[in-house]
């Protein structure tokens, strides 16, 4: 592992997240791993059957699947995504539902 201080073991901290997830009432949990003055990313892990409820799109971004799949929904499309799924978020109001216990990494523009 490199010595790098801000290095980190996405696959091990993923694992943990699902873990953590189970205790909590949102069935789901999440923690910011780099942000900056121009970007955030978060993991995010959901337990199958949650749901990040309709918001609002970042100025840009990306979903990537580290595990399990779910589904990213517009009012108007959606889209099945699996574990090594990458994609860029949608310019328009959007949910994820996990269809079983998903591990996401949410990185997005701020500014």
């Amino acid at each position: 592992m490199s010595e790098h201080p801000t290095v980190t073991a996405v696959d091990a901290l993923a694992a943990e997240l699902l873990d953590e997830a189970e205790s909590h009432s949102a069935r789901r949990t999440a923690r910011t791993l780099v942000s900056g003055n121009s970007l955030r990313s978060t993991l995010i892990a959901m337990l199958t059957g949650t749901e990040l409820a309709e918001h609002d799109s970042p100025q840009a971004g990306t979903l990537h699947v580290l595990g399990g799949s779910v589904l990213l929904r517009t009012p108007s499309r959606q889209w099945e995504l699996a574990e090594g799924d990458l994609v860029p978020l949608p310019p328009e109001r959007h949910s994820v539902y996990a269809l079983t216990d998903a591990t996401l990494l949410l990185t997005v523009a701020l500014h």
